[in-house]
């Protein structure tokens, strides 16, 4: 259990940010399970025997494929885990994943170097990132949802797949342009790792802007309820304490009425009550 704030964006201004941090989590996340697909070719001639250039692609865009398989699993287990846990903490751990499954690809030996190696750590990689695509667009669509002023939901919903098209579209163009300048054995040789690189490069900045996420209101609310229900009170992991424009709202029960429901007074609780002065 930990004691965390959770703030609500407040006014347009506060809104807006909100969008971008979210949207540029997602912007990252689009891109880098796309770009697999713009350099299947060059990715199968590396990582699949050449024996059959038509083999090392259809191994190539099955690999590609099994991401898609994920998504289901992603969305179903991690969108639980966002559930119970926080949108904020489902996103950030969505990027993370993101991110080991694209660096897995772009630092990946070859097939030449290490053999079956190489297949087996672009499938897992792909693996990796189709779970976490797979809640990635509920868990911000949701996230945005929540912020979005009445009247406003589907305006503030739509930078979600918004955000998306321009990751696709970057991407696309980045390729055009890496075409432009390198030859197609730089391509085939190292060319193609350079978007995944640039993929990787990008995700400490997106996850500095995701980590400064707060909480939705909304989700504050319902945990809350939980806590003040005395047969759900047991599966809350958080004790909040919400702040709305420098001024505390104190929202933890009172010592005495936990004690009177429960019987017991857990240390935490009762830091989080010295903390609030109730």
């Amino acid at each position: 259990m930990e004691t965390r704030s959770v703030v609500r964006a407040s006014g347009a201004p506060g809104r807006a940010k909100a969008v971008v941090r979210v949207a540029a989590g997602n912007f990252l996340e689009m891109y880098d399970f796309m770009i697999y697909g713009y350099y299947a070719a060059a990715i199968g001639r590396a990582f699949f025997p050449k024996s059959s250039e038509f083999a090392s692609l259809m191994l190539a865009f099955g690999t590609f494929g099994a991401g898609f398989l994920m998504r289901p699993l992603g969305a179903l287990t991690l969108g639980a885990y966002i559930d119970r846990h926080g949108r904020r903490r489902g996103l950030i751990l969505t990027l993370a994943l993101m991110s080991v499954g694209t660096l897995s690809i772009a630092l990946a030996p070859s097939y030449a170097a290490v053999g079956a190696l190489a297949p087996a750590i672009v499938v897992a990689g792909r693996l990796v990132q189709g779970l976490s695509a797979g809640v990635e667009l509920g868990g911000v669509s949701v996230y945005l949802s929540e912020i979005a002023p009445p009247g406003r939901k589907g305006f503030y919903v739509s930078w979600q797949s918004a955000s998306q098209q321009l990751a696709v579209v970057f991407a696309a163009l980045l390729g055009v342009v890496l075409h432009r300048w390198l030859t197609s054995a730089q391509m085939d040789a190292w060319g193609w790792r350079v978007p995944l690189l640039v993929g990787c490069a990008i995700v400490p900045v997106v996850f500095v802007v995701r980590r400064s996420l707060v909480e939705t209101e909304a989700f504050a609310r319902r945990t809350l309820e939980r806590f003040r229900n005395p047969f759900l009170a047991h599966k809350v992991s958080d004790i909040l304490t919400y702040h709305e424009e420098r001024v505390q709202i104190r929202l933890v029960p009172t010592r005495d009425e936990f004690v009177a429901r429960f019987g017991r007074r857990p240390p935490l609780l009762e830091e989080a009550i010295a903390a609030t002065g109730r």
